[in-house]
């Protein structure tokens, strides 16, 4: 009867594995007389549970629990805006929406504001570019007036021929002041620009304008409307017919385009000044 048990111990301790460790787990209950051999599950969770988990894999672990967490949050939060809406009284939803269209009402008029002073900006600014164009052409109009600036035009050109030396001071003024009645706006008499302070004088000879001596044949450049100016001339008892009296040979031509190019200095004036602030 010994026999036969330990042959039948003999062949299980053959089959038990030879690296046992020197103290068992508590979960392990070793094989001996009466107890039944673990089977291969058994052992595999021996071997899982209890886990046996390293410093490196817990670290791991709890960044990737934080992270999961955070987009849990991340979610819930977009998710809050929608199921308030959607968990919303109707009261709720109609002050909302008064509220939206009461917001869209202040934008839209703080538009109209803005599109409002940008037209003033362009408005001022065409304002203020018309009247710099405005302020050039009248210093034009009055430099050709003073005689600063050299002017052209359409006209006529009238030459005096005095052979037997005349023709005084008074007829050559008579002229100009006949020219300037049928609109000439800008007069030359052979290089002197006449103005409104022009003045003429008797000069040996011939005649002085302005203090600048001058002989015949006198030759007159003036701008204005030819149409009105040679009628203005050879009216019957006029500059012409009291010229030709004194012996005097006059031509009068038309042109499309009359240079009038000689200039007088700006004068400063002694007394007068601007009245404008």
């Amino acid at each position: 009867m010994s026999n036969h048990h330990g042959a039948h111990r003999s062949p299980l301790r053959k089959e038990l594995p030879q690296e046992v460790p020197a103290q068992p787990g508590p979960a392990e209950v070793p094989a001996g007389p009466g107890r039944p051999e673990l089977t291969g599950r058994q052992r595999l969770a021996q071997g899982l549970w209890p886990p046996r988990v390293s410093r490196a894999q817990l670290i791991v672990a709890l960044l990737l629990f934080g992270l999961g967490f955070g987009l849990a949050v991340q979610v819930a939060s977009h998710s809050d805006g929608d199921s308030a809406l959607r968990g919303a009284r109707q009261e709720d939803l109609v002050r909302i929406l008064d509220e939206l269209d009461d917001r869209t009402e202040r934008l839209e008029d703080e538009k109209q504001g803005l599109e409002k002073q940008r037209d003033e900006l362009e408005n001022s600014s065409n304002q203020a570019e018309e009247a710099r164009r405005q302020t050039v052409e009248k210093e034009r109009q009055l430099g050709i007036l003073a005689g600063t600036v050299a002017a052209q035009g359409p006209g006529i050109t009238m030459t005096i021929e005095d052979s037997k030396g005349t023709v005084e001071a008074d007829m050559l003024l008579d002229a100009i002041q006949e020219l300037r009645a049928a609109g000439a706006e800008a007069i030359q008499v052979n290089g002197v620009r006449v103005v409104a302070s022009t003045y003429l004088t008797d000069s040996g000879n011939g005649v002085a304008v302005d203090g600048n001596k001058i002989n015949a044949p006198y030759r007159f450049k003036v701008i204005g409307k030819p149409q009105d100016l040679e009628p203005a001339l050879n009216i019957p008892g006029g500059v012409v017919q009291t010229l030709e009296k004194e012996h005097a040979t006059v031509s009068v031509e038309r042109s499309d385009k009359i240079i009038v190019d000689a200039l007088r200095a700006a004068e400063e004036p002694d007394y007068a000044r601007s009245s404008s602030p």
